[in-house]
């Protein structure tokens, strides 16, 4: 069913520029509700780390895919796109415009354009995998996706854990090699995607993610991952503003040099999201010190549809 009379507004960008507050402003304007795509906000566990909306901003209006899941069960982006989409077809019953808001470049990519149709992983193969991750480390896993899948070894990140190991686990769940399952075709959606991005000044957004790392230590950012320490393995907690607070406990760095890095890889990684998404032409960038530059282009396009 073609739902020619809908769409979803994207909001994108880099950690720490002001897409939380933007898209409530912008769903408020609009009177419609927000989806994160934010891969790491998903989790329950991870509140202050990740700089999910407060309970205050969650009541100005509705958002889903918000502390709905825990870092204890397994999430993909290929279940992010079937649940978002599902959230999307039910809110679509009520709404013509929904806001579809976060940093996660593999989240977006997923939703807009999805994601090869792959096997469900046995869970007994899955933690096998984590053993064998947890005890040999990740180049033992390497080792064996090069075996496997010598083309997608070649074309992967081999210093993310979680898609080493997710190839493994689709190589040996299916007989056959990762690469020649993926088709990399894009999928049609039913409805229109109006992508927005937000970007600026380099000084500037270097000083933003600061002061956040700053107001995330205050607000108990060290507790949580204090609390979370004992499950430091987990792939959810391989993560920017934990993995260094990790190596503090564990002794292997000051904690204000644990505090200093947690600056310096978020600089780091939002350089790595601004040249992802810059490849994408369909985006429209504004500058987030004026936000009614994009509520006004926004209300214009959705008025001229």
């Amino acid at each position: 069913m073609v739902l020619s009379n809908k769409t979803v507004v994207v909001i994108t960008g880099p950690t720490g520029i002001g897409k939380t507050g933007l898209s409530i402003q912008l769903a408020q304007e609009l009177n419609c509700p927000v989806i994160s795509a934010d891969s790491r906000q998903i989790f329950r566990e991870m509140k202050i780390g990740t700089a999910a909306p407060n309970q205050e901003q969650l009541e100005l209006v509705p958002h889903f895919l918000i502390g709905t899941h825990s870092i204890f069960n397994y999430y993909s982006a290929y279940e992010y796109e079937q649940e978002a989409l599902a959230i999307t077809n039910k809110l679509f019953q009520k709404n013509n415009t929904i806001i579809l808001t976060g940093g996660s470049m593999l989240y977006i990519d997923a939703f807009c354009n999805g994601i090869d149709d792959l096997p469900t992983i046995d869970p007994e193969l899955r933690e096998n995998l984590q053993q064998k991750y947890r005890t040999e480390g990740i180049e033992s896993i390497r080792r064996q996706l090069k075996i496997l899948d010598p083309d997608f070894y070649t074309q992967v990140d081999l210093k993310n854990p979680k898609r080493v190991i997710h190839a493994v686990e689709i190589c040996l769940m299916t007989g056959r090699p990762y690469s020649e399952l993926r088709t990399n075709t894009r999928k049609k959606r039913p409805f229109r995607i109006l992508k927005t991005g937000l970007d600026m000044d380099r000084t500037d957004l270097h000083q933003r993610i600061n002061a956040r790392v700053d107001k995330m230590v205050q607000e108990g950012l060290e507790e949580e991952a204090v609390n979370l320490y004992p499950h430091k393995e987990l792939n959810a907690l391989n993560t920017v503003g934990y993995r260094e607070f990790f190596d503090y406990f564990d002794k292997k760095t000051s904690r204000e040099k644990a505090i200093e890095l947690i600056k310096r890889n978020s600089r780091r990684y939002a350089r790595k999201q601004l040249s992802w998404f810059r490849r994408d032409k369909e985006i429209n960038w504004f500058d987030p010190k004026n936000p009614e530059e994009v509520i006004t282009f926004v209300n214009e396009q959705l008025t001229n549809k």
